[in-house]
Order: C-alpha cells, then structure tokens, then sequence
C-alpha cells in the first residue's frame, strides 16, 4: 500500500508531540492551537496507515510506529533546517539593486560618499543611478527612489511616499572675469546694465528665475539654458551673470556669488519612494538613512 504522506508540516508538529509530550505542550510551542495540532497528527495517521500516539491521561504516549518514524523525521527536520540556511545565505549572496533618479547635477562626489556609506553597512545592495533631468514616473515602478528638486508651492503625487529634506537656497553668480569687466551686483537694486542668464524648458517656471525675470529688462537677458550645469558652465565662461543653488559657491573658485535671492525663491528638495519599492528591507533603510546625511552634506559643503 503506498504512502499517502505529502506534507512536512505534519512531520513538524509529529516532533513537537514526541518531544513535548501532549498534543497541549506542543501547540505552546508551536504557537497554534490544540485543536490543530490534534487534527493534523490524525491528518498524518491517515496518511501514513498508522497510529502513532495513544491518548493517556498524561498526554500522547508514542507507539512503537512512531518511535520507530522518530530518526527519519529528525533527518526531515534536519534537511529542512539546512535547505532554509542554504536559501539565507542565496539571498544575501545576491545583490538588492535600489534604482535611483535625480537631476544630473545631483550626482556629486558627496553624493556619491553617501551611497558608498550605505553600501559598507549593507554589503548585498548595489545602486543603479539614472541621471535624467526629465521627472521619471515613479510611481510606473521603472525606479525606486527619486531625488527631486520642487518649487514649494509644487503639487506632489500623494501616491508615493515622500519626504521632505531641505529647502536649497538660490543666489545669483557671476564669473571673476566678468566682475573685473562689469562689476559685482550686491543686490536686486544692481541688476540694471548687467548681462543676465535665465532658465528655460523644466526650470522656466522656478521661483528664482521668475524673480530675476521680474526685476531686469528683457533685452538683458543674452541667454537661456536647460538645466544647473549649463548654467554653472556659462556663468563660469563669463558670458553673464545667473542664478545657482547657494552651495554653489563651494569649491567653485571662478564663481564669484553676488547675493543670496530671498526666501521663497529656492527650491524644495525632496526623497520619493514608490510604495511598493519601500516594502522592501534594504529601501525603507536608505531611505532611513539617506536624509539626514544628504542634509548635513549640503549644510555643511
């Protein structure tokens, strides 16, 4: 007659009866209830063709069937035990890609140091940077985490998760070469006679160039441009005066800073998560992670 035994679950809760004595102590330790536990040794009985414990006043005493079982059950336990460490060390052999997405002035080296922090405490996980100043759909799933620049007063999906990190800070900049030739603008009152460079396409609508546009003739603006680094570029070349994140000034020898733009005219840095990506261990941990020191990279360079 053949075995109709398909279910290591059954063997499981067989073993805890063995070792513990009653169908009671064993549904303790495996956290379910008697009337389970008794049900699948009867559940297992039938399978098998054979009776395997005897109701006493004590508890479950094994018969010979059972005590015979006992050692080829261990071995199933034993094997279980081994397939599911074997399974550990796959997964975290396996590297857990977290896909992430900023503007391409975004991915500096400071940038880049906090990533590789991450990646020391946390040796299975490997980042895919894709550098786009087109917004990715995060919430499509085509990325996990976005890194974006927003106006304050800019409508944020509230699909996704979001986190608010800081606020950036805007301040118009100038060349050394152009201050020698034209002078150094230390406030809005300045700004006449100078040659001005201003945002198109994406950053059109930014609070800094709105203000500059709103305070210089249009014939002083010589030039229009993409994105930061063209911006940076140009202004570094000479050809005018523009508007660039504060930090800016840092490490930017040639870069003379004019003045700080006001309040209101920056913009708000912000961590996105696509929900189903921050289910995932090693994502909710960036994220964690992620924020206080991008904020203390940009506060403190």
């Amino acid at each position: 007659m053949q075995s109709k035994f398909k279910d290591w679950g059954d063997v499981r809760i067989f073993l805890a009866v063995m070792r513990e004595g009653s169908t009671l102590a064993a549904s303790r330790v495996l956290g379910i209830n008697q009337t389970t536990v008794a049900r699948r040794i009867d559940v297992l009985e039938h399978a098998v063709g054979l009776t395997l414990f005897e109701k006493t006043t004590r508890g479950a005493k094994p018969t010979p069937s059972a005590i015979a079982l006992l050692a080829n059950a261990e071995s199933l336990e034993s094997s279980a035990k081994a397939f599911a460490k074997t399974a550990v060390k796959q997964r975290a052999s396996q590297a857990s890609v977290i896909r992430v997405t900023a503007i391409t002035s975004a991915f500096t080296d400071g940038f880049t140091a906090i990533l590789n922090e991450f990646t020391e405490r946390h040796k299975n996980v490997r980042f895919s940077l894709l550098p786009s100043n087109e917004e990715a759909d995060i919430s499509s799933g085509d990325t996990d985490i976005a890194i974006r620049l927003a106006n304050p007063n800019r409508h944020i999906d509230p699909s996704l998760i979001c986190r608010r990190i800081f606020e950036l800070r805007m301040s118009l900049f100038a060349s050394r070469s152009y201050v020698e030739k034209l002078g150094r603008p230390a406030s809005a009152d300045d700004l006449a006679g100078h040659r001005l460079m201003a945002f198109d396409e994406n950053l059109a609508n930014h609070p800094a160039n709105q203000w500059l546009l709103a305070r210089v003739a249009e014939d002083q603006v010589i030039m229009t441009v993409r994105d930061i680094l063209a911006m940076a570029s140009n202004i570094k070349l000479g050809i005018g005066v523009g508007a660039l994140p504060t930090r800016f000034q840092s490490g930017n020898p040639n870069l003379v800073k004019c003045f700080e733009l006001p309040e209101g005219t920056g913009s708000i840095v912000w961590l996105l998560v696509n929900p189903t990506a921050y289910k995932r261990p090693e994502v909710k941990a960036f994220t964690k992670f992620f924020a206080p020191k991008y904020t203390e990279y940009y506060c403190n360079s």
